[in-house]
């Protein structure tokens, strides 16, 4: 699920997962931090989800997907659509 805020000049997207599906840890990895596994892990919430907020630029398209233990990459079926094998955002 994509929680959102409007900023002046970005918006504030928050990445949230339930906290135990799928298990182990996960990031959210995207054209906004070069692909880069483990630099945007989800974390605990107190009402048993897992999150991570980022602010991204206004009028932007974005590709993301996540990562989770094992190699394991999917979609967030909550994303604005899907390219190939990535989500889009639209911010």
């Amino acid at each position: 699920m994509l929680e959102r805020r409007q900023r002046k000049d970005r918006t504030e997207i928050t990445f949230v997962l339930p906290a135990d599906d799928p298990p182990g840890a996960v990031s959210v990895v995207g054209d906004f931090n070069n692909w880069q596994p483990g630099a945007h892990l989800l974390t605990p919430r107190k009402n048993g989800t897992r999150a991570v907020t980022l602010a991204l630029p206004g009028n932007q398209v974005h590709a993301f997907r996540y990562l989770a233990a094992g190699d394991y990459w999917f979609n967030d079926d909550h994303a604005d659509g899907h390219d190939g094998p990535n989500s889009r955002l639209h911010t």
